[in-house]
């Protein structure tokens, strides 16, 4: 499942969600991935070198 897969579907859940407690989960569960995008798009075009420092 690709990145931009995996935030679709947890925007679904999110979207059909009604329990607070789950809701967190899933807000939290979009954002680490949506980071993860921007973070791979990133990497891909060079803006920025995802290897250690050291």
């Amino acid at each position: 499942m690709t990145i931009e897969q995996q935030i679709s579907e947890t925007r679904a859940e999110l979207n059909a969600c009604v329990e607070p407690a789950e809701r967190r989960q899933l807000e939290a569960k979009l954002e680490i991935a949506q980071a993860e995008l921007i973070v791979a798009l990133a990497v891909q075009d060079g803006s920025i070198d995802a290897e250690p420092p050291f």
